[in-house]
């Protein structure tokens, strides 16, 4: 990989506040809590095909018949599987960082400011916004969105399950069965994928790492790629992880050197946000770890979906790792 600029880095660490707080509890679909239950959205019709809905919130929205501009920033994953092109996606630093891994669908959009300026959403003359989680939308937040369109909330947590965050998206524009197929055959590629790379690593263990401004994080066991390499997968867990994600809430935790030191795992994703040459990797710590040793280590950029979550950034992950650990 070429050398990032210093400006690069600096976007990559405004990236890392967004990523650790990013959507992502990714529990398994068969666990619904009764609080999950409680909160299932409700609908009504009316004549003109408008449908009143209640988030999760416990806001009755009205969605328009066939919304056509919508803004769902950080959760334009969920729209992408479903071919729904929004009119503005999420990004930082003006437009400098956005979601690479999801541009053949949505590189002709403009970008919106993460933290969605009333002005600029009303600019885009929305028909529909959705918000990922009630922190989004605290204060009196909410009212300002909602004078400017329709505003549904899908979650009240800071990380989600991501499917039923899908679910819901598939139900505010009535595409409930279009969702349970995308999750069928989801789940269908992931069992088929961890039948065929446990048939060739057996039970050694897997780690995806992120390095940026020069510290590592460690990915949760289970939320973002953590949940698809040890939940979706069946992947072997390393002890460092299972340590520190019964410690954290975040879907990446930092991990300190005498952490990284003890991490005693056989293959490690390395999404390198610093770039070839980093001088975290040239540490005799990095080096030691069995995977760098055993040169295991399949490394990707900040670019690539490993950061986030979601049907299609899944998918991508499930692709990745066949790649690298059945070749």
């Amino acid at each position: 990989m070429k050398k990032k600029s210093y400006l690069y880095i600096f976007t990559s660490l405004l990236v890392c506040f967004f990523v650790l707080s990013a959507c992502g509890n990714n529990q398994d679909e068969d666990n619904t809590s009764d609080s999950d239950n409680e909160n299932k959205q409700t609908e009504t019709e009316n004549e003109s095909g408008e449908r009143t809905v209640t988030d999760a919130m416990g806001n009755e929205v009205t969605i328009p018949e066939n919304p056509e501009r919508v803004i769902a920033s950080y959760l334009e994953d969920y729209l992408v599987a479903l071919d729904i092109t929004p009119v503005a996606q999420w990004s930082v630093q003006d437009g400098a960082s956005i979601q690479d891994y999801l541009q053949d669908s949505l590189g002709d959009v403009p970008t919106i400011p993460h933290d969605l300026p009333y002005e600029t959403v009303a600019s885009h003359d929305p028909d529909l916004i959705i918000m990922d989680s009630a922190e989004m939308v605290e204060g009196n937040k909410y009212e300002q969105y909602s004078s400017i369109a329709p505003t549904y909330v899908v979650g009240t947590e800071q990380n989600n399950d991501w499917r039923e965050e899908f679910k819901q998206i598939g139900e505010i524009f009535g595409r409930e069965d279009d969702v349970q197929k995308e999750l069928d055959e989801y789940k269908q590629k992931a069992e088929e994928a961890g039948e065929k790379i446990q048939t060739t690593i057996g039970d050694e263990s897997v780690a995806a790492i992120w390095l940026v401004g020069g510290t590592f994080y460690i990915v949760s066991d289970n939320l973002s790629s953590g949940d698809v390499l040890y939940n979706d997968l069946g992947l072997a867990l390393p002890n460092v992880v299972k340590e520190i994600s019964e410690s954290s809430e975040a879907n990446w935790s930092e991990i300190s050197l005498e952490k990284l030191a003890e991490l005693d795992a056989d293959h490690i994703f390395l999404i390198n946000s610093d770039g070839e040459g980093a001088e975290a990797l040239q540490d005799d710590i990095w080096q030691n770890i069995p995977a760098v040793k055993n040169d295991n280590i399949y490394e990707y950029g900040p670019e690539s979906s490993w950061l986030y979550t979601g049907p299609v950034a899944n998918e991508q992950m499930i692709d990745d790792a066949v790649e690298s650990l059945t070749e």
